[in-house]
């Protein structure tokens, strides 16, 4: 976005104040709490998961052991996509982007020794994000801890991967049927869940603009509030449920501003399209991760810096959590040290800086107001174009956000290569030679010690209670019934993750872009 060398006071808009409200008031320019940090900080979560269920154990007790208030589980690409580790299509992948999951036995070891009612998780899982959940409950009801005690967020944002990321399992008519079960299912079971955290981080990464980070997001956002009411749920019963996940990249100034106008917009849609009485529902809570995508291999430690700048960001624009980045992420899995110094970050700017002790320090700027009036102004524009071929489904259909996406990322592309665009130790600064660094690896024999666990799984549970558990789930997905119920109990006798996501690819059917675009 193009940045101006001096604002002024007539850079503001004339309205400002109505623009602006009161922090945790509507529009919720300033903040979505009346006292944001001042009272107690962001959730500081770090995002971790590797190898097996054990290793990653570890990692999260070192995390909580350094101060992590929530834990941010990441999912291997098998469990992503629905497979079991010892399916012939995970083979090189189990345990290599994340954690492998592939049963209720995984999921006990995975959070053996922390107690679920004292920790609030997040889960990056889309398509079987129902499933991960259900395992999640029922080991916190192993801990004899109640469902309506336990605090968390599963990404759940199924839109995303069809512009974006690729993780998709079904078509969009019953992804989106499986994403108002699981409103309803929290609704009744786990009233304290997020029951989706719809994000713009993966298009962010895919190269999209500010803009359409928060355009595209908001719109995926109204398609899943168009679900659950067709579903027979009312706006105000899932609303205050719903949070979204972000980027925030260095450009400071203009990350604060799409975070501000990012809530200016969902708060007048919640309230005027879709009639929303409690202000719960008008309010934007997000979380941030730092910017990946700008992460480099190159002079790796400088990634330091980008980091807290990114933080620094965030944490203006209001975020509720956050994750930072750790300087090593461009080259392989964060090392024990590394995952540290990103906390730390996130512990200085807490503890270190006096950004708590104001709410919304920026608001009245000359730059930020208008650099936030221009990016709302730009992502309503591009939400009115996704709204034109009738919603969020029929535009991924048509490749609309994808197409954008691409384009803006070529630019950038072309932006770096031509120098025009600066990344310290890339494009400049870069050093003749780089000093040694010895990244994490993942031992591949995980891959064989998963399979090993699955035969002795299968072998030892009730197979004719599990088939039985199994048909249900098909039964349910063939007809109307709400299919968690259903699920949790196949993945109660052990059913596995890919035996339950391939009951529903029997009825629902799988997702190919080729057939559609």
């Amino acid at each position: 976005m193009p940045v101006k060398s001096v604002y002024v006071e007539s850079d503001l808009p004339h309205d400002l104040a109505g623009r602006l409200g009161e922090p945790g008031s509507f529009p919720f320019t300033r903040g979505v709490y009346p006292t944001m940090y001042t009272t107690r900080p962001w959730t500081m979560r770090q995002y971790a998961g590797f190898g097996t269920a054990a290793e990653s154990n570890a990692r999260y007790h070192q995390l909580l052991a350094a101060g992590t208030h929530g834990l941010s589980v990441a999912f291997d690409l098998p469990t992503q996509m629905g497979f079991d580790s010892d399916a012939a299509i995970a083979h090189g992948e189990v345990g290599k982007v994340g954690v492998a999951i592939d049963s209720i036995e995984d999921m006990r070891r995975l959070f053996h020794g922390i107690p679920l009612d004292q920790v609030s998780t997040s889960m990056t899982i889309n398509a079987p994000a129902a499933v991960l959940l259900l395992l999640y409950q029922l080991v916190a009801e192993e801990q004899g801890v109640a469902a309506d005690r336990l605090n968390g967020t599963i990404q759940n944002d199924i839109l995303k991967e069809y512009i974006a990321r690729g993780t998709y399992i079904f078509p969009p008519k019953p992804s989106l049927r499986l994403v108002a079960d699981t409103f309803a299912y929290c609704r009744a079971e786990i009233p304290r869940w997020n029951t989706i955290s719809i994000s713009g981080y993966h298009m962010a990464e895919a190269g999209a603009t500010p803009a359409q980070e928060i355009a595209f997001t908001l719109a995926n956002g109204a398609a899943y509030v168009r679900a659950a009411i067709d579903a027979g749920l009312a706006v105000d019963d899932f609303a205050p449920r719903l949070s979204f996940f972000f980027v925030a990249r260095t450009t400071l100034l203009e990350e604060v501003a799409k975070f501000r106008a990012a809530r200016r917009l969902w708060a007048r849609m919640m309230r005027d399209e879709f009639g929303a009485k409690d202000p719960r529902s008008m309010m934007l809570r997000f979380h941030t991760q730092t910017a990946g995508v700008q992460l480099t291999a190159q002079q790796p430690e400088v990634n330091l810096i980008r980091v807290a700048v990114q933080a620094l960001g965030a944490v203006l624009g209001g975020t509720q959590s956050l994750h930072t980045n750790a300087y090593d992420e461009a080259i392989a899995l964060p090392t024990q040290k590394s995952a540290r110094l990103a906390l730390c970050t996130q512990q200085v700017i807490a503890h270190e800086t006096d950004l708590t002790a104001t709410v919304d320090p920026f608001a009245g700027s000359y730059a930020v107001e208008a650099m936030t009036d221009e990016v709302e102004a730009a992502a309503a524009e591009l939400m009115v174009r996704v709204a034109d071929f009738g919603g969020a489904v029929a535009a991924i259909e048509a490749g609309f956000q994808k197409r954008e996406i691409e384009t803006s990322a070529y630019r950038v592309a072309q932006e770096i290569d031509a120098g025009a665009r600066v990344v310290v130790g890339v494009n400049r600064y870069a050093l003749d030679e780089e000093e040694p660094y010895e990244p994490l690896r993942v031992d591949p024999a995980i891959e064989a010690a998963q399979a090993a666990r699955l035969a002795e799984l299968r072998s030892s549970r009730d197979a004719a209670a599990v088939e039985r558990a199994l048909s249900a789930l098909r039964s349910a997905a063939a007809g109307t019934d709400n299919v968690l119920p259903p699920m949790r109990e196949a993945l109660r006798l052990r059913a596995t993750v890919g035996e339950v996501c391939d009951a529903l690819r029997a009825e629902w059917g799988i997702y190919r872009p080729a057939e559609t675009f």
